[in-house]
């Protein structure tokens, strides 16, 4: 993707090709990019100004410092010039990445962290866990979204999230613990032939003897989750972590006395909630009579 800018002759003869934006900049690239313009801004340069001394366009600058392109090695260098020379610009380019297609940028973190976990617990009232869910629901759940999503972003989407799901079978040894609310199941999302899908990818899943999936029945009187959907894990170092998601945000909680609450909340829903096995057979009921 181009954003359309017009080519621009370099200082040292060379020319700039017409820039390559990040389809879904990454946290790195915004980190780096907030770094760069807050030196520029310190040094009392202009973006124009700064951009005639590294021999690149103001756009480019623009670009770098909105964490919408990636710098390459030159960018890199000459920008230390300017800047002071100081190994700071130099130091952290080494940790830039690129985006993730398919994934909020507020969840990027936490799905990194799910690939070293050695226990993670999902909870779940609004849709099944995307770590569960079929391809058929998920291309559903995305092509809900409003405002909609281009049929680009939701192959995306899609692949992001079936990829993501790798998980389960590669980490044999992680444990991942499902609850989710009857309703949710219940839920015929999609129509009935989606749902009966959604129904048996679970139960099949329910028989990995790393996954556990509990459904907390509708008639409950008690219930722990009522603040919403939570997400929790465990390092291989022994810390743990928490993710809470709403309306187009999320939220890394990593304060251990804040976390402790919510794997205690998470521990007595799992007491509240069917036994796995009594879950698997409440599934394969709703399934018969879906």
């Amino acid at each position: 993707m181009t954003t359309g800018d017009v080519d621009v002759a370099t200082c040292d003869g060379e020319r700039e090709g017409r820039e390559e934006r990040e389809p879904d900049p990454s946290d790195s690239l915004r980190t780096f990019g907030a770094v760069v313009q807050a030196l520029r801004e310190h040094a009392g340069l202009t973006r124009a100004e700064f951009g005639a001394r590294v021999r690149f366009s103001r756009h480019t600058v623009e670009s770098v410092e909105l964490g919408r392109r990636m710098p390459d090695e030159s960018f890199v260098e000459r920008a230390e010039d300017v800047l002071g020379n100081t190994g700071a610009l130099r130091r952290a380019a080494r940790f830039l990445s690129r985006g993730e297609p398919g994934l909020a940028v507020w969840f990027r973190r936490w799905a990194r962290l799910e690939r070293v976990a050695v226990s993670l617990c999902t909870y779940e009232c609004r849709l099944v866990p995307g770590l569960l869910q079929s391809e058929g629901y998920a291309r559903t759940v995305f092509g809900n979204r409003i405002p909609h999503v281009s049929d680009d972003q939701l192959e995306a989407q899609l692949r992001a999230r079936m990829e993501r799901q790798q998980l389960i079978h590669e980490r044999p040894n992680t444990s991942f613990s499902f609850i989710m609310d009857e309703h949710v199941a219940r839920r015929p999302l999609g129509g009935h032939d989606v749902a009966r899908d959604q129904l048996d990818h679970m139960l099949t899943l329910s028989a990995l003897r790393n996954v556990s999936i509990q459904i907390m029945p509708g008639d409950t009187v008690c219930h722990a989750g009522l603040d919403g959907p939570l997400a929790l894990l465990e390092t291989p170092e022994g810390r743990r972590l928490a993710y809470s998601e709403g309306q187009k945000n999320g939220r890394l909680i990593a304060d251990a006395a804040e976390a402790a609450v919510l794997h205690q909340r998470y521990a007595t829903l799992r007491s509240q909630a069917l036994t796995p096995l009594d879950s698997v057979g409440l599934l394969t009921q709703i399934r018969g009579a879906t």
